[in-house]
């Protein structure tokens, strides 16, 4: 049996020295997890038969990818967003943390300090009027025994017609269908916006690129994204996907589960005051209880606009 080179005492040396074992200073956690890195980097290397072309094809991609700022979206499309939320899953399985709407992946096109509403309010710029469909949005944020949480803060952003979304698409206004809303005293939230289009991967991007030679495509369904939180509570992440869409449950960033399809009714009937078609869409929210401070707020995961 011929001796694989990455595992051979001299090897793996040479790596504990790369990942700095062999002094004091800077992250012993660092230094582990980097230990790791290339030991599998080389057993990929070694068990694949990486030719040097492929080797450096690929770390020409990654540079490409990092300047194109795709780095999350292509997280996103392998599915490894996904499987995070699946780990995390099983690790509350474990310790009875059950119950409540499902988590889905966050994907990066959030940016923090949206305006803050209390009870209700308008999404939209008004700049896509006459080719937009208006939507109402409402629904309650509820504890686990179902009673409303008053005073929680939704944080909801979604994509215009066009499937882009206000920040990266610097032609739409300052936080354009971004908004905050403070739960009224029956837990309840309204906002009117506007049905965000699905979109899909930049065909000239790196991340299409990838899904191009997997075989697979870089579409996503019209959805919604949600974070929810209330004190003594646990932090939501999640994101209503529209029914009807053609991707509903063939999203490429697999951020579609059940529990998480919002029934979009159009109508036009002039009840809400509003002449034509438009949409609504209800949908509550159920928490869990917070097992500690630590969980009641959402991960440092880097965002535009960080907050202080």
């Amino acid at each position: 049996m011929t001796v694989k080179i990455s595992h051979t005492a001299d090897v793996q040396k040479f790596f504990e020295e790369a990942a700095g074992l062999g002094n004091d200073d800077g992250s012993p956690r660092l230094k582990r997890i980097m230990l790791r890195v290339l030991q599998d980097v080389a057993c990929i290397v070694e068990d694949l038969e990486i030719s040097e072309d492929e080797f450096w094809k690929t770390v020409d991609y990654l540079n490409r990818l990092g300047g194109r700022n795709e780095a999350g979206l292509l997280v996103a499309g392998l599915g490894i967003e996904h499987f995070l939320d699946l780990l995390q899953d099983a690790k509350d399985a474990q310790v009875g943390l059950t119950g409540g709407t499902p988590r889905t992946i966050e994907g990066p096109l959030y940016v923090a300090g949206a305006p803050l509403a209390e009870g209700e309010t308008r999404m939209d710029d008004g700049s896509e009027e006459g080719i937009a469909t208006l939507m109402f949005l409402d629904g309650q944020v509820l504890d686990p025994q179902g009673q409303p949480i008053a005073g929680a803060i939704v944080d909801l952003w979604h994509a215009n017609t066009k499937g882009t979304y206000s920040f990266f698409d610097q032609s739409q206004s300052e936080y354009n269908l971004r908004r905050r809303i403070v739960t009224d005293a029956e837990g309840r939230y309204r906002a009117r916006s506007i049905v965000p289009s699905g979109y899909g991967c930049d065909p000239q991007g790196p991340t299409q690129e990838c899904l191009d030679q997997l075989g697979r495509h870089g579409q996503r369904p019209a959805h919604v994204h949600f974070f929810i939180s209330a004190p003594g509570y646990r932090h939501l992440t999640t994101q209503i996907n529209l029914s009807g869409d053609k991707y509903l449950w063939d999203d490429f960033a697999y951020a579609t589960r059940e529990g998480l399809v919002g029934e979009v009714q159009f109508r036009e009937d002039g009840a809400r005051g509003v002449a034509g078609r438009y949409a609504e869409l209800s949908f509550d929210f159920q928490l869990q209880e917070a097992p500690d401070a630590a969980a009641e707020v959402r991960s440092k995961r880097p965002r535009a606009l960080q907050e202080a």
